[in-house]
Formats: structure tokens, sequence, C-alpha cells
């Protein structure tokens, strides 16, 4: 499957991530889409758990610069 990066990246309708993680907000996404993108990255990631894969997806969106509402 595609890497995290770029599902969040479509799911935001960015065409790349901040330069400066943390501080700049770029774009934004809800808990519907986090879970969406955790379900297809599950069978890559190393772990079993839903719960585990959705808290890696919101980690990288939030180092991308892109806010999770909800």
């Amino acid at each position: 499957s595609p890497p995290s990066s770029i599902l969040l990246k479509r799911a935001a309708n960015l065409a790349k991530a901040s330069g400066i993680s943390g501080k700049e907000i770029i774009g934004k996404v809800n808990k519907k889409q986090i879970e969406e993108i955790a379900k297809l990255k599950l069978p890559d990631l190393n772990t079993t758990s839903m719960e585990q894969a959705i808290k890696s997806i919101e980690g990288t969106a939030r180092s991308m610069g892109i806010a999770v509402e909800g």
C-alpha cells in the first residue's frame, strides 16, 4: 500500500507537507479519515491493534503539519 504520508496528503488535499513540523498547521483531517487510512495500512504496520495503528497515523499527520480534528 502507499506510504501513510501520501494517503494523508490526499485526505487533506495538500501538494506537500509542512517544512516546519509541529509548529505550522497546513491542513486538517478528521478522525474518520484517519481510521480509513489506518485500516488500509494495518497489514503493513508492526501492530495488530487498530488503536495503535490510529495513533501511528495521527503521529505521522502531526509531524507533517496536518491537524487531526474530532
